[in-house]
């Protein structure tokens, strides 16, 4: 599967600091990590901290899928509010999610901080606003169940807006957020795990993965076999193509980049912004001054099909920021196109479809890929070990 359209914003920002080479013998590992993106740095990382023997292999050039294309905001919310969240899959587990959000933004700097990665991160406020008077009771509702279960939120009013130069109705402001680049993150990530002495091999697909006596023998593309006891998939929206059972239904998302600015707006250099419209639209500051713009989603078809819509889609993006930001002058510079997952209740997939087989997934579905994919990494030894996990409890296959 295409995954992005050919040119994102990060690769280019960012050049290529390692080199690895495709696997051309056989192989035998304790543990395969399919999948070089964000996903699967963060599952190596964690393997690798805790004294594991790792392989990882990724069918393109390392960080060239999903993670090049994503616009990395890190929140602690998800697709779901919070009150429908618990109307979904009950309190624990949707106040606990949010808890993990909030969490996993903090772990991920104390990552970067440990493998001394110079990537861009910044810690920001978030604002969840709206634009239509329909929608100020669900805002109203989210707002007052986040305060009720000790989120530090504000309410912001229509006034208090304007004065940010956002034309919006009113907005939750929450105190945890973040922003990271997301290529750059995962290529320091996988270089560090790989100086730890992982091996690590790109340009490697897997054609077939086999189960015989408890060991998997794993084929590629050009012939070779991996024998692994354990398997964890880190392949995003491919696992589609492993799963038995439809956790999640694709979507195709579009972003577009400013040139720089002068003088970056405060609001962006205080927060993320998003909206409370579906599909949902979203804003960011780059640490180069740059503005980033993301939505537009549209029910995923075919990649062709996706990045032929790029120019509407260049458009309607831009409309919909100069509605908002009247008074900003926005320069379009790079536009891309995505491919990401909904999940029914916006939360992620970990652990093992079968519990027979030592096949686990990381699956951070939804616009927190990222936040989830480290709440994943803290799960993952548990589920190796077949340890009792709240996590992989709330994030189960077949739930």
């Amino acid at each position: 599967m295409k995954l992005r359209s050919t040119e994102t914003f990060w690769p280019l920002k960012y050049k290529m600091q390692g080199s690895y080479p495709s696997l051309d013998s056989n192989i035998e590992t304790p543990i395969l990590i399919i999948g070089g993106g964000i996903t699967g740095a963060l599952i190596a990382y964690k393997l690798i901290s805790e004294g594991k023997k790792a392989v990882l292999v990724d069918r393109r050039d390392i960080c060239n899928g999903s993670t090049a294309a994503s616009t990395a905001l890190l929140q602690y919310e998800i697709d779901v509010s919070l009150h429908e969240l618990i109307k979904l899959r009950g309190a624990d587990c949707a106040i606990n999610s949010y808890r993990n959000g909030k969490k996993a933004i903090f772990d991920l700097r104390i990552i970067i901080d440990t493998i001394k990665s110079d990537c861009e991160f910044e810690f920001k406020k978030s604002i969840y606003f709206c634009s239509l008077k329909k929608d100020i009771p669900f805002l109203k509702n989210e707002f007052k169940t986040r305060k009720q279960h000790g989120f530090d939120v504000n309410w912001l009013s229509k006034a208090e807006l304007e004065t940010m130069g956002l034309k919006a109705i009113a907005a939750i402001e929450s105190k945890t957020a973040a922003v990271v680049d997301p290529y750059h993150l995962a290529q320091d990530l996988i270089s560090y795990c790989q100086n730890k002495g992982m091996q690590i091999y790109d340009r490697t697909n897997i054609e077939s993965i086999k189960n015989q006596g408890g060991k998997f023998i794993v084929q590629t593309e050009n012939g070779n076999h991996i024998m692994a006891h354990d398997i964890i998939h880190c392949s995003g929206y491919e696992s589609t193509e492993t799963l038995k059972e439809k956790v999640v239904d694709l979507k195709s998302t579009y972003v577009i980049a400013s040139e720089s600015l002068p003088d970056l707006p405060a609001v962006f250099k205080n927060s993320i912004l998003w909206d409370t419209s579906n599909p949902y639209l979203y804003f960011r500051a780059t640490a180069d001054n740059r503005l980033i713009i993301g939505g537009g989603d549209e029910d995923f078809i075919d990649p062709k099909k996706r990045d032929k819509l790029i120019p509407k889609k260049e458009q309607y993006l831009l409309r919909s920021f100069r509605r908002k930001f009247p008074n900003i002058n926005f320069k379009l510079d790079y536009s891309w196109a995505g491919t990401f997952g909904e999940t029914k209740d916006g939360l992620p997939y970990f652990g093992k479809p079968d519990p027979k087989k030592n096949e686990h997934y990381v699956l951070g579905f939804g616009g927190n890929g990222i936040t989830f994919s480290i709440i994943g990494m803290n799960s993952i030894l548990d589920s190796i070990n077949n340890k009792n996990n709240m996590d992989l409890e709330y994030y189960r296959f077949g739930r």
